[in-house]
Parts: C-alpha cells; structure tokens; sequence
C-alpha cells in the first residue's frame, strides 16, 4: 500500500497512524481464498517464471504487504502506528541501511507479521512495540526457488529495546530464509502476552533450505510465552525437499522467562542437526514440560536454572 522501488533517502515519520482498512470483512478473508493462487506464484517460481511475467490482478487474492521498501538504501520508518495491515506490515525487502525506529505496530490479522527485513543488510530495529497476529519481528531471505535463485541474505541485523505482546514469535528467523540469514544481535527486549506462542523462534524445513548462523540474545525479559523461550524447528509446516537447512551459532546470555510450556525447544533433523546452541546466565522459571532437544549437537549450558514454580 506505501511502496518505494529502488530509491536512495527515503522515509516514512511523524507521530500520525497509517491504517491499511483490513478486517474480518476486508483483505483478511483472502486468507482462506488464495491458495489455489498461492500455489500457482509458487509454481512459477519454481519452474523459473520471470517475475514480470507473474501477473496477479483483478480476480486474484493474494494481500498486498502495507509498506514495502524494495531495493533501496537509506530508509527510515519513525514514530508510526500501524494498525488493520492485509498482511505483512513492514518489509524492507533487498535494501540496504535500514532503521526501524519507535513505531506501534498493532494488527491482529492472519500473516499480519510486524517487521519483516527481507534479503537486507545493515538493519537496525529499536524503541517498537509490536501486538501482532503473526510473528512481530521476522528476519527472512526469499522463499524456496526464488530465495536461491537470488542467493541474497539478511545479515547484520540489530533488534533492542522493543516490546512484544502478541504474536506467534517475538524475534524470529525463517522461514523464508532460502538465502541464508547471519548476524542478527537481540538485547534489552521484553516479550509477554498469554498469546505470544514462542521468544526466540527459528524455523526452516528441507525445502526451504538455506541456513540461520550467529545469533546472539542478550538481557532479554520474558513474561510468559505459551510454548517455548527458545523454539528452532527445522521440520517446519512438514514440507520437505533435497535442501537441508543449516543453523549455527545460537547463543542467549543473561535471559530470563517466568512462564512458558518448555524452557526449550529444539527439533533438527538427522541430516541437518542443529549445531552450537549455548545458554550462558540464563533463568527459565514455571515451565510446565521438560524442554525437547532432538538431533542438536555442541549445546552447552552454562549456570542455566529452570526452577519449578
């Protein structure tokens, strides 16, 4: 709906609200007529379809994301609030130097991520709260075919000082991520809503592929969280194909959850085990089941405490 295409300099600030109109009536209700769309952009994809050449218009359901910043550098989006998004919110996508600073994100609609940088570089996301009704921050590098085909990550990325409330993840990574995501850092963060599922989220499956590698989570607060304060799951949505993702490099220090159903929850797979995933500092209070830890080599704990209530 606000739409910028390889620009240099460009922002959008001010204390006002932007309100994309979608509700149970409008745009949301797509949700559930798009598929057979859905899955015809995915064919194109996959068979090599030349993007110009995929045409959605009039008679097609697929949202619109509310802003988007496509191939630009230099972006600035401030002060802000955000409510009734048709799907995801804001999503720099192939841009680089990108600051997300001190805006409200609140729309409770399916897909209605908050912040989703795409294939970007040098992001800095601060100051926001996020109520969503998906993941309120998804870092992500193209989906499958087209992912690959750009081989494009998301690196150097920066979350701090953001509250999350609802939502399906607080920091999340994938999973569309076929392009690879690398140096992401999270700290001084606070995630609690009885509808938040998941803290620190990481998913990815055989057909998406690609690979999530240093992370770093540090000082970050958890209220309650319906699943788990850490969930990596590369065994996502069950979709499979010959392109085993990668994860490496998961460090928390200095985390803390007072409520959440395991402390953590960490599901790889025989050929793709997670690798490296260190809890330094950490206390996991009230969790009412014992983490789950599958095919995950090199995990470390270190003065971690999960203490029943």
């Amino acid at each position: 709906l606000l739409y910028a295409f390889d620009q240099e300099n460009v922002a959008v600030t001010g204390e006002g609200t932007l309100d994309g109109q979608a509700d149970d009536e409008h745009w949301w209700p797509w949700k559930t007529t798009a598929s057979d769309d859905i899955a015809a952009l995915g064919k194109m994809a996959d068979e090599g379809v030349p993007p110009e050449e995929r045409t959605f218009g009039e008679g097609r359901h697929l949202r619109p994301n509310f802003i988007q910043f496509y191939r630009c550098q230099n972006v600035l989006i401030e002060g802000i609030t955000t409510v009734g998004a048709p799907m995801w919110v804001i999503h720099p996508c192939l841009s680089t130097n990108v600051t997300v600073r001190g805006i409200t994100v609140n729309s409770h609609g399916p897909n209605n991520d908050g912040c989703n940088p795409e294939s970007c570089r040098d992001v800095l996301i601060e100051g926001c709260t996020f109520d969503t009704g998906d993941d309120c921050i998804a870092i992500k590098s193209g989906r499958n075919a087209d992912g690959r085909r750009l081989s494009v990550p998301s690196e150097n990325i920066v979350v701090r000082n953001c509250t999350m409330k609802d939502g399906h993840g607080g920091v999340t990574l994938g999973s569309e991520m076929s392009g690879g995501i690398r140096n992401v850092f999270v700290e001084d963060c606070y995630m609690s809503s009885p509808n938040l599922e998941r803290g620190i989220r990481l998913k990815s499956n055989t057909r998406r592929g690609g690979y999530l590698e240093n992370m770093f989570v540090r000082n970050v607060e958890v209220g309650e969280v319906e699943e788990a304060v850490l969930h990596i799951d590369l065994r996502y949505f069950n979709e499979t194909g010959d392109h085993p993702p990668r994860v490496a490099n998961i460090v928390l220090e200095n985390v803390t959850s007072e409520k959440s159903e395991r402390p953590i929850f960490l599901l790889g797979i025989p050929e793709a085990p997670i690798r490296g995933v260190r809890l330094t500092n950490c206390l996991l209070r009230n969790a009412d089941k014992p983490s789950v830890l599958e095919h995950v080599d090199q995990l470390v704990f270190e003065n971690v405490t999960q203490p029943a209530e």
